[in-house]
């Protein structure tokens, strides 16, 4: 588990193919500082992605990942020089400054627009169905590991890009600006999104019905 309160920085120095096959992909990243309690074993978020490290050293992290983690996260997007978040997994007694963060990524969405409204960020996420059902105004959901308040939810207009008919923002203060990547994020690249791990065990029970209580 993790909190969505991102604590490191580290720039992304190759994706190896592991194998003739192309099977297991191994990204090397070299973080901008150590990360604390971390070793190899241990799970790490790194856009929002829950991995295992396989190498822990003061200047170099290594993670396996299969081919279709690249392929359904916007990991696959990453080339080396790209700056990822990371995040150690939380521990019991530790701040839960965020909200409650799996590192199960729902799905991608594409950034619309970026707006500065005074020294404050709005970005514009489209989003497919799916994961419109999470999103709530007010809400929880995570942005590349980022955890942030969602602001209003909206269906596209007509004519928007084919498979993406949600819309949502956020709005980042200039902290957040200052210590994540979400800042220079372009219009048209893709981001991670997790939404609210509660939201979505309740929806699963919603849609299933609510069972009676047995019969005594």
């Amino acid at each position: 588990m993790f909190t969505g309160i991102v604590t490191h920085r580290g720039r992304l120095q190759a994706v190896d193919r592991q194998g003739v096959d192309g099977g297991l992909v191994r990204l090397v990243l070299e973080p901008e500082a150590p990360l604390p309690r971390t070793a190899i074993g241990d799970s790490v978020a790194v856009d929002g992605v829950c991995l295992t490290a396989v190498e822990v050293d003061a200047d170099r992290l290594a993670f396996d990942v299969i081919p279709e983690t690249l392929r359904k996260t916007a990991l696959g997007d990453r080339l080396p020089g790209d700056l990822v978040h990371l995040e150690p997994a939380l521990r019991l007694g530790d701040p839960l400054g965020g909200h409650w963060v799996q590192g199960h990524v729902d799905g991608t969405g594409v950034l619309v627009s970026r707006e500065a409204h005074g020294e404050d960020l709005v970005l514009e996420i489209a989003v497919p169905e799916d994961l419109l059902d999470g999103l709530l105004p007010k809400g929880s959901v995570t942005l590349d590991g980022v955890s942030l308040t969602v602001g209003e939810v909206a269906r596209a207009p007509d004519g928007e890009p084919e498979g993406l008919p949600g819309r949502f923002r956020v709005y980042l203060i200039p902290h957040t600006v200052a210590v994540t990547g979400l800042g220079t994020k372009a219009v048209g690249e893709r981001v991670n999104v997790e939404v609210d791990v509660l939201g979505r065990w309740v929806k699963h029970h919603l849609e299933r019905g609510v069972r009676p209580p047995a019969d005594r």
